[in-house]
């Protein structure tokens, strides 16, 4: 979200200096409406609103909103008008390349700005968040484990620590961190802590599953990462977190869900056609890239929540 924010943010500024080029009869006609000026550079404005639109922005991010902080804003919003008025000196502004970019610029803006829109007139409902939680609390069900496990690249070298383990089963500890090739458990005898089976890999969690409580499997359990003899600590039932505790994630899916169906239907509704193979492949990466900005601002407004 700030990588985004700043995208956004630096656009707008862009967007600002640049204007900050027009003649004075347009300044003095646009003066009416933007409201109070913050700062003048060789006589285009620099708008108080324009000062308090980046503030907001940064102290979404954290930043104070001080004497400071606005001295700086308006400092740098000075540089780039300053910057951009010389750019316009040289003709810049008219070059094609230039007023392309300007137009992506815009509309990004105005992309994000219906998006915004939408989040802010399609909340999520209680009802929906009730629903969207029973299904969470139905996966979310279950057992989870606490168990211990030596990790060996062979068969043979698994087999042989079940068969001393037959023997004496408390050497476990001591052959884990002498055998175990699992450096993130060997030096805890390999102890796993508590899991949940179904953040195993498949045939570790099945296995687990079946042992019982200070049992230990019997024949090597192979998985892509080698051979695993494991040990079963102790398991209990899974109690699924509350509603007041997933709402925010579960606030942030849905409306990422709900913005994905809208802008898969207006996409769906709208007349795209490919012109030519160059020309398809940049369509194609402007039609990833607004569901892409489209979750970033669900994702951030959920967070801001």
């Amino acid at each position: 979200m700030l990588i985004k924010s700043r995208v956004v943010l630096g656009s707008a500024i862009a967007l600002l200096a640049l204007s900050a080029c027009t003649s004075k009869d347009a300044s003095k006609t646009a003066a009416a409406s933007q409201g109070a000026v913050a700062a003048t550079v060789n006589g285009s404005a620099i708008y108080q609103k324009q000062v308090d639109m980046i503030i907001k922005q940064q102290a979404a991010q954290g930043m104070p909103d001080n004497a400071e902080s606005r001295k700086m804003v308006i400092d740098n919003l000075a540089m780039q008008t300053i910057v951009a008025q010389e750019a316009a000196k040289k003709g810049l502004d008219k070059s094609p390349e230039i007023a392309d970019q300007l137009e992506m610029t815009r509309l990004s803006i105005l992309a994000n700005a219906f998006v915004q829109d939408y989040l802010k007139t399609n909340s999520v409902s209680d009802a929906m968040l009730t629903a969207e939680y029973d299904k969470f609390k139905t996966q979310a069900a279950g057992t989870e484990y606490q168990a211990r496990h030596i990790l060996l690249a062979k068969e043979d070298e698994a087999k042989d620590i079940i068969a001393k383990l037959k023997k004496d089963v408390k050497a476990f500890d001591a052959l884990a961190k002498a055998k175990s090739q699992d450096p993130g458990s060997k030096g805890k005898g390999g102890d796993l802590g508590w899991f949940d089976p179904r953040g195993m890999v498949p045939e570790f969690g099945a296995a687990v599953a079946k042992l019982e409580k200070g049992h230990f499997s019997e024949e090597p359990v192979k998985t892509q990462y080698g051979y695993h003899v494991i040990m079963l600590e102790d398991s209990r039932a899974k109690e699924a977190p509350t509603l007041e505790q997933v709402k925010p994630g579960l606030t942030q899916q849905l409306q990422q869900q709900n913005l994905k169906k809208m802008l898969d239907e207006m996409k769906a509704k709208a007349k795209i056609e490919m012109v030519a193979a160059a020309s398809a492949s940049a369509s194609a990466s402007a039609a990833a890239s607004l569901p892409a900005a489209a979750s970033a601002a669900a994702s951030a407004d959920a967070s801001a929540k």
